[in-house]
């Protein structure tokens, strides 16, 4: 029998408070805690650029199972730093590792060009427009839209010619950056057409995700779908899906297409439609045994993502669906259950998030990324109060 995705909602029982162990710190607080960690880090560990921690310290070792992919958070935090606090020390900090992370831009062993150069290299272009920026940015997006499969019509991944994974979506951005930095529409529409695929294989029609879609590399023949950190093929990985309301949205910002922004607003509302009301997420939702009731990444990411739906919404009730729910995801992960404010020791910034549950790594830890989209969102939130949106 085809499993159901309405058949399972775990946890919206257990653990429906977590915002309320604890205490809450206001946003000021949590950029304090946040530089203050970030700063330990870079002091104590300068040039590394970990992925996870284990037991709530950073393992300074190579990424066991993907090519390194989290320079790029780290970096991008110290540019969000920087632009908020305008501490030259931050900036000095940020465009080192940025400097650190340039040869990535013609690196063809990985898909995840985006999630390294879009955060470092990309910040310090939006905040500081230069023509050697501008140069990494467009060379990152050739490198990263070399991955094309012509017939199948995707960027393959680091797995296999014939793979795909939803996770692509976040690193398609930066193949429009280069498109429109160097006026070139065969990169945009390379861009487009892995952004059609995803949504024809990757996305379901309750709006949940795929992990990874795989292809015959000669015809493009849809072959299977398949997971690498869900629970099961058929079920739906809370960070995947993260990561396409977040992948649709910035595709729509950059092409107007509102497909892309209906593809995004079906992915966030199976997350809401899915997720306890806290907005954290386990690590798959179809999962009847999670291993851990949270899986904060996702719900970082997630938070960042509703952010930027929010803004690309005209109607008002719309936007503020997804405005209130990110800011209610950042309400939980600002409480000390979440943030590592009172956790003596811990060197991450959010706690309860998961690298990779299938292969051990980083469970119920900090991961980069997850601090670091809970810094964009922080940001967004903040920013969005200094233009007279919503009180946070």
């Amino acid at each position: 029998m085809a499993f159901s995705h309405r058949d399972h909602h775990p946890q919206r029982s257990a653990a429906s408070h977590p915002e309320d162990v604890g205490r809450t710190l206001d946003f000021g607080e949590a950029f304090a805690f946040a530089q203050q960690q970030v700063r330990n880090l870079i002091t104590k560990a300068p040039g590394q650029m970990p992925t996870y921690t284990e037991h709530g310290t950073w393992a300074l070792t190579d990424d066991p199972w993907a090519p390194t992919w989290s320079g790029g958070f780290l970096t991008g935090m110290m540019w969000i730093f920087a632009d908020r606090t305008q501490d030259p020390w931050w900036r000095q900090q940020a465009e080192r590792y940025s400097e650190l992370l340039e040869p990535r831009k013609a690196d063809t062993g990985t898909h995840d060009i985006g999630f390294v150069l879009e955060p470092s290299w990309g910040r310090w272009y939006d905040l500081d427009p230069n023509p050697r920026g501008r140069d990494v940015l467009i060379e990152g997006g050739r490198t990263m839209a070399g991955r094309l499969e012509a017939p199948g019509g995707y960027l393959s991944t680091w797995v296999d010619p014939g793979s795909t994974f939803i996770d692509v979506m976040m690193n398609v951005g930066i193949i429009f950056r280069a498109a429109a930095y160097s006026d070139d529409p065969e990169l945009h529409k390379i861009a487009v057409t892995h952004c059609h695929t995803t949504r024809r294989y990757l996305m379901r029609g309750d709006g949940s995700t795929l992990h990874e879609a795989w292809f015959d590399t000669a015809t493009g023949e849809f072959l299977r779908s398949a997971t690498h950190q869900g629970w099961r093929a058929d079920s739906t990985w809370s960070r995947g899906q993260a990561w396409a309301i977040y992948g649709f949205t910035t595709a729509y910002e950059h092409t107007g297409d509102h497909s892309m922004l209906d593809t995004a607003r079906r992915a966030a509302d199976y997350y809401i439609g899915h997720t306890p009301d806290h907005g954290v997420p386990p690590n798959d939702w179809n999962d009847p045994s999670p291993a851990q009731p949270f899986e904060a990444s996702a719900a970082a990411i997630a938070a960042a993502a509703m952010l930027r739906l929010a803004g690309c919404l005209s109607s008002t009730a719309d936007a503020d669906r997804y405005r209130d729910y990110g800011l209610r995801i950042l309400t939980t992960l600002r409480s000390t259950e979440f943030i590592a404010a009172d956790t003596p020791g811990w060197q991450g910034i959010i706690r309860h998030a998961t690298y990779h549950q299938r292969n051990g790594l980083g469970i119920d830890e900090s991961v980069m990324w997850g601090d670091y989209y809970f810094l964009e969102a922080l940001d967004l939130a903040a920013g969005q109060t200094r233009q007279g949106g919503p009180q946070v």
